[in-house]
């Protein structure tokens, strides 16, 4: 039996699902959410502040809880042209960095920067800006004490680290020995899942599922797309990956987390 075999993973929830909620209203809910391993998406209603922290914290004692933070990711590209709208881009995620300090957060995710309209006139920018811009964050997050991981993102949107070869072009690019976060359900609308599982199995320090047909990014529950869960867990199992598979989904949580548990 292979050694990834032998390697357990820990399931862990998005307050995704319950991103309606002022997060004050959304504590029960994440309390009850049939997993102590939480990641905290500092986003909408549930953006992050210092009394909120203080609560998470309070929280995180009462009930043995974990997290991890996911930072915002409407209204931010990391690989905007304008130095000005970039510098406070930067400082927003800088932001989430050090609540993940406060925390003791496992992981702080981060998603990559787009191209925009002015791509077509100074082709290449976007990259050039958006490998500056997670050094920046990365070194943040060393002065922090904080793991940042970059996320690989869906079609159709206009994000520059999509794909298998998007992702080889980064590690081959920078000298950072960075990891990533493993989307399934983002990669499953390219088919590039087990690509990415076999390709970046060294880099891979985190996993976000969640279920679509192939088309776009509906953030389903586990089950209900086309997604075949059975292969992705043994392909994860057998490249030895041992860290968290959040779930993703707006609903259906307890039934996502109960089929990653028959699988695991």
């Amino acid at each position: 039996m292979p050694v990834g075999w032998l390697i357990a993973m820990d399931i862990a929830t998005s307050t995704l699902f319950c991103l309606h909620k002022p997060l004050e209203h959304a504590l029960l809910d994440i309390v009850d959410s049939d997993t102590s391993l939480i990641e905290l998406v500092d986003a909408g209603q549930h953006t992050l502040t210092e009394e909120r922290i203080e609560r998470l914290m309070e929280l995180k004692e009462e009930h043995f809880l974990s997290y991890s933070i996911h930072a915002p990711y409407t209204d931010v590209n990391l690989a905007a042209d304008d130095p000005s709208i970039r510098s406070v881009i930067l400082e927003r995620i800088t932001a989430s960095i050090r609540w993940a300090s406060m925390l003791e957060a496992r992981v702080l995710v981060f998603h990559p920067g787009n191209s925009t309209a002015i791509e077509r006139y100074t082709p290449g920018l976007a990259w050039r800006i958006n490998l500056e811009s997670v050094d920046h964050i990365l070194s943040c997050a060393d002065r922090y004490g904080v793991k940042a991981m970059i996320e690989n993102v869906p079609e159709p949107f206009p994000y520059v680290m999509k794909s298998v070869d998007d992702f080889e072009r980064f590690y081959d690019e920078t000298e950072r020995d960075a990891e990533m976060v493993l989307d399934v359900a983002h990669a499953n609308i390219r088919g590039e899942t087990l690509s990415f599982i076999g390709r970046f199995s060294d880099a891979i320090g985190h996993v976000h599922v969640s279920d679509n047909n192939g088309d776009s990014d509906v953030h389903l529950q586990l089950g209900k797309g086309s997604i075949d869960w059975a292969e992705t867990i043994s392909a994860l199992k057998g490249v030895g990956y041992d860290g968290w598979i959040t779930v993703e989904s707006y609903e259906g949580i307890g039934e996502s987390i109960q089929l990653l548990n028959d699988l695991i």
